[in-house]
């Protein structure tokens, strides 16, 4: 059971990642399409993880669940504060970009978010209050993105 928790915290990330560059590659979108996803997928992504998580992190410090307990993480991670969880705002922004370009394949990226976020509470770096709050800014960020993009 570790090792698929250890796999879900710290590999599925990247198998998310080629999953949505397979999508791109192989999508029967035009041209202009996949560019505009691609643009507006990152502006997803940067605004939930580099933005709002990294400002909320600088003012609200929760440290990791190995910090202050017995816990000892399956996985290792540094002792910085846990919330939100970066990983969680990174990957629901990415699975709310592709809901808004391609809502079947999105069913897969909203459970590998899932997925990722569970592993990181079980494997012992994040709370799950870190994976909500991270999936809540994801979600957002995409949001208003898209809010963007169509005024544009």
């Amino acid at each position: 059971m570790n090792s698929l928790i250890i796999f879900c915290a710290q590999y599925l990330p990247y198998i998310i990642v080629a999953i949505f560059l397979l999508l791109l590659i192989f999508s029967k979108k035009d041209r202009r399409s996949k560019i505009k996803f691609i643009i507006f997928a990152g502006f997803s992504v940067f605004i939930a993880r580099v933005i709002f998580t990294e400002i909320i992190r600088y003012f609200y410090y929760i440290p990791r669940p190995f910090v202050n307990s017995d816990i000892v993480p399956l996985i290792s991670h540094e002792a910085t504060g846990s919330f939100p969880s970066g990983h969680a705002a990174f990957f629901f922004a990415l699975a709310m970009s592709v809901y808004f370009h391609h809502k079947r394949w999105s069913i897969l990226f909203f459970a590998g978010a899932l997925l990722i976020g569970l592993a990181r509470v079980i494997a012992g770096i994040h709370w799950p209050l870190d994976i909500l709050a991270g999936a809540v800014i994801g979600v957002i960020s995409s949001v208003l993105v898209a809010k963007f993009f169509k005024k544009l």
